[in-house]
């Protein structure tokens, strides 16, 4: 289809018609594990066993006191936010400043030094995980809230640092170079003058190292052995563990698990589409 066919031909009509019956089959494709998941959650143990992928045949708020109440989850969900939101804050702020001094101030070493921050994108890490269980626990870090979350933002600097150069990259010159000729300090040009202008691949990239680290199972399982601080996701798997015919405390467990996910990606989306589309433009 060219932008010279006309809109209210057949031909047209009937592009439209597939494109959207094809967009909303896979929607349903995409949606239909999250509404299993929602009504087994709320069913009654009997409705789960004789009709399993039945809709909303029935009500009850069993399986979410069980699972609340048995599984611990609501512990754990204290735990998620302790993990993820000082990680999240740590690798916003390190990867804005990495970011702009990459993009704007020379210094000597400053190609070299990039590339050699972007090979965490490209080492994998299960290739240092083990000896970093071993350097955490000499440090008297492993099994505490600090480590963890020293973990977590170590494995999102590199691309968060990549991410936010490419905004810095893009500004104009002449912003900072207007800012220094009435006088002000590197530091106000860049809190002052760069940050806003980043604002949205900052809350981009905010949005996407929460998801990242809320759903992170392999840091929490290696870095929390003693289970103090263990968050849903290890949570959930050791809730499955004992629970392997309970399909219904399952399920709810699962619903706990990704309800704060959903929530805060349908608050920020906007933040999240501006973010990357101003990275695709500028890219």
């Amino acid at each position: 289809m060219t932008i010279n066919d006309n809109p209210t031909s057949p031909r047209v009509r009937a592009w439209r018609v597939g494109r959207h019956t094809v967009l909303i089959v896979l929607s349903l494709f995409a949606i239909f594990p999250i509404i299993l998941t929602i009504s087994t959650a709320f069913k009654t143990d009997a409705d789960v066993t004789v009709n399993p992928f039945g809709l909303f045949s029935s009500f009850s708020f069993e399986n979410v006191v069980v699972a609340w109440t048995d599984g611990n989850f609501g512990d754990y969900v204290l735990n998620s936010f302790l993990l993820s939101v000082p990680s999240t804050i740590l690798v916003v702020v390190v990867s804005t400043m990495a970011g702009y001094a990459f993009a704007r101030l020379p210094f000597p070493g400053r190609g070299i030094a990039f590339y050699l921050v972007m090979l965490g994108l490209l080492v994998p890490f299960f290739t240092y995980m083990i000896p970093l269980y071993f350097q955490l626990r000499g440090m008297g870090l492993l099994d505490t809230l600090p480590g963890v979350n020293l973990v977590l933002t170590t494995t999102g600097l590199a691309f968060g640092t990549f991410f936010m150069r490419a905004f810095f990259s893009d500004l104009p010159t002449e912003l900072e170079q207007a800012a220094r000729i009435d006088g002000a300090s590197e530091w106000q040009i860049f809190w002052r003058i760069m940050v806003p202008l980043v604002s949205a691949g900052a809350g981009a990239l905010a949005v996407f190292t929460f998801l990242q680290n809320w759903n992170n199972f392999l840091v929490p399982l290696l870095y929390v052995p003693g289970g103090e601080f263990r968050p849903l996701t290890t949570g959930l798997y050791l809730f499955l563990g004992g629970r392997s015919i309970d399909i219904g405390p399952l399920a709810a467990g699962t619903l706990i698990t990704i309800i704060p996910v959903i929530v805060v990606f349908i608050l920020l989306q906007k933040q999240v589409t501006q973010g990357f589309l101003s990275g695709a433009v500028k890219g």
